[in-house]
Parts: C-alpha cells; structure tokens; sequence
C-alpha cells in the first residue's frame, strides 16, 4: 500500500464528506492504493455516523472509535500502530489541511529518502493571540531540538512506515512528534511549505492551556530523551555541584572564624551570618538531588526496556 491518511477527528461531522471526496479524488488523480484511517477521539455529535455512511460509498475508509475524548496524541498514537502505507500521512479533519499537498509529500518521503516531511503554514488564516504564541514556541523547540522547522504543530505531516511504528505518541506530545523521531534515530527531517485554509465549519478545540502544556511537553522531552538511560548523570551532577558550593562556603566561614581568632579580631558566629543558612541549603539539596539520581538509576536499572536500543539493518 502507498498511503495511509490518518485523520483524527473530535466533532467534526460536517466537514468530513468534503474532505473524504476530495482525499479519494487526489488519491485516484495519481493511482494511489491508499488507505484513509479515521479516528474518533469520542466525538458527541454526528462524526461516527458519518464516517460510517462514508465507509460505504469508499471501501478505503477505516475507522477507530474512543469511547471518551482521550486527545489528539493517543488518536495519532492508535492511527500509526493500525497503518499500513509506506508512506504515513497525517491531517486535520477541518478542512484547513489541503489534500491537494498529498502527492508532493509522498514524492518528497519515497523519492528524496527523507523520514518526516513536515507542513510549514507560512501563511495562516489564525487570530493574533494563536499566531504570536505559535511562533514563540517554534523558536523555543528550534532551539532546544536543534531541529530547523518553521512550524512543529502543523497537523499536515508525511512518515516513512518505520518511524510511526517505532515512535511513541502520549499526552500531548503531538506538537513535538519531529523531536520524539529525532531523539529514535530518525534525523532526515524536512519541510514543505503548505497551504492553510480558513475554518469552514465548527471551532477550534484548543485553548491557550494548550502553550503552558506544550512548554511543558517540550521540557519533559528533552529530559527523558537525553537522560532517560541516565538520570544519574543530570542529578547527580547538579547533585555534587550544590554539595561542593555549600561545603566550600561553610568551610569559608570556618576559615574566617578562625583566623579572626587567631589575630585577636572581633567576629561574628557563624550561625549569625546568612552565608551560613544558604550554605547549609545548597548541601541539603546537593544531598537530596544525588539521592533522587541514584534512586532514578536504580529504576532505570530495573526497567524492561533499558536495554531497548533501535536496530535499523541487521546481517546476520
């Protein structure tokens, strides 16, 4: 099979005939086998019914269905495990995702040997209190990931088969799926400029908590990717760092002390002095932060996937 589109939907029920036809259109212009995956992430309106009348005008219609609303990360993370095109292409269900990009995606992922082609909306039909904070995060995960896109959120992305059957999709980790692949091995990451089209029905499901949660996301990836094996090295180091300024500033005041005495000078308890408290702070949580390494490590230890590394050819 060529394609797989992967389509997650919540209430969204009018705008699917409209993009399934035009999906199917695209799909025969160019003799595509394909496959077009819908998944329900438990829509209360008539979304299920739809698709199910969908299914029986176009047999490349799938469909999973959520009994509750579980999000937008566990729907991608269900659709990849269940696709099967060599190439896996991923849009939104409002129609502001142009099927028209399809074949220059699929062109790009087969013909350039590039693993994620990612959606750059250089133009966008969104309010200013969307765009501003959109950009600022982009920047934030460029600098963080290393990764130069334009737009790590656009819902228009193309995957080779193997990176969505090797990456792991939860919480809200969909903003940042580019990152999640990068830090699996996948590094040939590219972008396209697309199409943005103005909302034709409904509204849009995401609020500004979405921006705190995404930095957040955006912190917990970073984390887990460079020290997942090995949280002895972030906390011990910050650990040893704050034990030794803290040993060296009550050492200091000790030093002072006893060098007034000895030249006969007036001088102040140490435990009069504020030097003294913040140095006794630092090696408290030097101490806590080695022992939170150390009790991580033997976690890490003990998990069954530590020793789960990702083999991409084999000669056996």
């Amino acid at each position: 099979m060529d394609i797989s589109v992967v389509i997650p939907l919540y209430n969204e029920d009018e705008s699917l005939p409209e993009l399934t036809t035009w999906i199917v259109k695209v799909m025969r212009e160019h003799s595509f086998v394909y496959e077009i995956l819908f998944v329900d992430d438990g829509s209360t309106d008539n979304s299920w019914a739809v698709i199910e009348q969908l299914k029986t005008e176009y047999p490349a219609v799938k469909a999973i269905k959520f009994r509750r609303n579980y999000g937008k990360s566990a729907a991608l993370n269900v659709a990849f495990a269940a696709a099967q095109g060599d190439v896996v292409i991923t849009m939104d269900a409002d129609l502001q995702d142009s099927p028209d990009e399809i074949p220059e995606l699929f062109r790009r992922v087969k013909e350039e040997k590039f693993d994620i082609i990612s959606g750059w909306k250089k133009k966008r039909y969104d309010p200013i209190t969307k765009t501003i904070p959109t950009k600022l995060f982009n920047a934030a995960t460029r600098r963080m990931s290393g990764i130069q896109l334009n737009d790590f959120n656009c819902g228009l992305k193309a995957y080779r088969n193997d990176v969505v059957k090797t990456i792991e999709v939860y919480g809200e980790m969909h903003r940042y799926i580019p990152v999640i692949a990068k830090w699996a091995g996948f590094k040939k990451i590219g972008e396209q400029v697309v199409e943005h089209r103005a909302r034709k029905y409904g509204v849009t499901k995401f609020g500004l908590s979405r921006f705190i949660n995404g930095f957040l996301d955006l912190l917990s990836i970073f984390f887990v990717g460079k020290f997942g094996k090995r949280p002895m090295h972030f906390f011990g180091s910050l650990g040893v760092l704050s034990f030794l300024v803290g040993t060296f500033m009550a050492l200091w005041l000790i030093g002072v002390k006893l060098y007034h005495i000895s030249m006969n000078i007036d001088y102040r308890d140490v435990t009069d002095q504020p030097l003294f408290y913040l140095s006794l702070v630092a090696i408290i949580v030097g101490s806590q932060l080695f022992l939170t390494g150390f009790v991580a490590e033997l976690v890490t230890r003990n998990a069954s996937e530590r020793n789960h590394y990702l083999i991409e050819k084999e000669i056996l």
